[in-house]
């Protein structure tokens, strides 16, 4: 059974290079924030980086304590269910009916039969998508 559930998520430039984001994670966790993905990807000279905290309250925290500055909260969908032939295609289907464009995916498989995605759609589609998905 796949679930499928909205989470907050907060983006930041930095510079391209060895460590930074070894070094920003290495923080994150001394200050004991879990997270529920990550993703960072280059943008132009620089990188952007992506959190998705467990517990957005306490990551904010986090971040002000140790002087990491993310921008303001924003919506991605988190999906996690039985790994399947097709299962990425479902989603992308229902949102394509819908008229919803898909902005970014980032999918695996988590083994044991599983799978686990984040995806991310317009801030104005966000309501509109969870109701086609059933999202929590």
């Amino acid at each position: 059974m796949d679930s499928i559930r909205r989470a907050d998520y907060f983006s930041m430039d930095v510079p391209n290079k060895v460590g930074e984001g070894a070094r920003l994670l290495g923080a994150l966790r001394d200050a004991g924030t879990n997270l529920t993905a990550f993703t960072a990807f280059p943008s132009g000279r620089r990188a952007q980086i992506d959190f998705v905290p467990d517990d957005s309250a306490a990551f904010r925290a986090a971040a002000r304590k140790l002087g990491i500055k993310v921008g303001p909260r924003k919506t991605v969908f988190i999906v996690q269910g039985d790994d399947r032939p097709g299962a990425i295609a479902e989603i992308c289907q229902k949102l394509a009916d819908a008229g919803i464009n898909m902005i970014a995916m980032d999918a695996v498989s988590a083994g044991s039969e599983r799978y686990a995605g984040m995806f991310w759609v317009d801030p104005g589609d966000v309501k509109k998508a969870a109701k086609v998905l059933g999202a929590s």
